[in-house]
């Protein structure tokens, strides 16, 4: 059976970026852009009006702003809001976003309006068709027993749509004596990982930073892979270290299956792997390293993503990974370390 199309509501303050971004969207022959908006007090009528499922939002706009669209939209479970920004300027509100609600983030090439908005089209397109499938017609792969007899050294997390709320809700419910350093690879834009690793130190027990090269990993520590570069975890000695590197040139920089595979290599056993909500098929690599090393591997249930796609591709390895319930993925890691 056919899935129906999204209903996309575009916001932004731009006439021309509305103009742009819905023809991108419509050209795509999957999205039906249901209206435009130009500014937040216009949206959340347009939304009560229109009930989209899917918002792309602009932040830096006159009166109320995106940041104030997703405070009044918080605690409802649609539309989705991805975010349509300047990483240059925004940062900051970038952060703020996701952490207020917004399941993703899109960087504008420019401040400025100009035909360069196109060049976002293909990522935004997808993004929003993925969001769109969810986990619908999702059936998940038996999960076996958790290997309880050997504690993980190295905790290495994956995600991609959807992850900053994930990462969120999961690094605020880790205690601060976490006994093994989580290393964190998030797909998004570079500009907005230092902020959003500032966020999440505030609201966790744990020490959350943005990767530096050379950075020793210690228990109670999270470290955010940054935007646009890799981040590798390489022994040295007794102790792990960081390497941050934006090679080689991949679809996501960072790379899921770059940091797995280091930390398979580096640690062994006793790695432990988590992949949350996201699409595509990073990490997938990776995780067969983990299991190949004897490590043991997470993934988050289809029914708390909201993209089962990277999630879904191990499960459907066959390579021994736990399905687990967002809400209970704190203690799947606790258990194993």
């Amino acid at each position: 059976m056919s899935r129906a199309r999204p209903r996309v509501l575009v916001v932004d303050d731009s006439a021309f970026a509305r103009t742009v971004l819905s023809r991108v969207l419509r050209s795509s022959g999957e999205i039906d852009v249901v209206g435009i908006a130009r500014d937040g007090v216009d949206a959340l009528e347009r939304i009560a009006i229109l009930d989209p499922d899917i918002v792309t939002l602009d932040l830096a706009m006159p009166g109320l702003d995106g940041l104030g669209v997703l405070q009044a939209l918080a605690g409802r479970s649609r539309p989705r809001v991805i975010v349509v920004s300047i990483s240059a300027v925004d940062s900051e509100l970038g952060a703020e976003a996701l952490s207020l609600g917004a399941i993703d983030l899109v960087s504008k090439p420019t401040a400025l309006a100009s035909d360069r908005l196109n060049e976002i089209g293909g990522d935004l397109i997808a993004r929003i068709l993925a969001v769109r499938s969810g986990s619908d017609d999702v059936v998940e792969a038996p999960s076996p027993t958790m290997q309880r007899d050997r504690r993980a050294e190295l905790i290495m997390l994956g995600t991609s749509t959807g992850g900053p709320q994930a990462l969120t809700r999961l690094v605020a419910a880790l205690p601060a004596d976490l006994k093994a350093p989580l290393v964190m690879v998030l797909h998004i834009p570079a500009g907005y990982t230092h902020a959003l690793a500032e966020r999440l130190n505030r609201s966790s027990a744990l020490h959350v930073v943005e990767a530096e090269d050379g950075l020793e990993l210690a228990p109670g520590l999270a470290v955010l892979a940054r935007g646009g570069s890799h981040l590798r975890v390489e022994a040295r000695g007794a102790g792990l270290y960081c390497v941050v590197s934006a090679l080689p040139i991949v679809l996501f920089t960072p790379s899921v299956d770059e940091l797995f595979l280091s930390g398979a290599a580096a640690v062994g056993k006793r790695t432990l792997g988590v992949v949350l909500t996201g699409m595509g098929d990073d990490g997938l690599i990776g995780s067969r390293a983990i299991a190949a090393a004897g490590g043991v591997l997470l993934t988050e249930a289809a029914a708390s993503c909201v993209v089962y796609g990277m999630p879904r591709c191990v499960q459907e390895a066959g390579i021994g990974a736990v399905s687990i319930h967002l809400d209970d993925m704190a203690k799947g890691i606790l258990d194993n370390v």
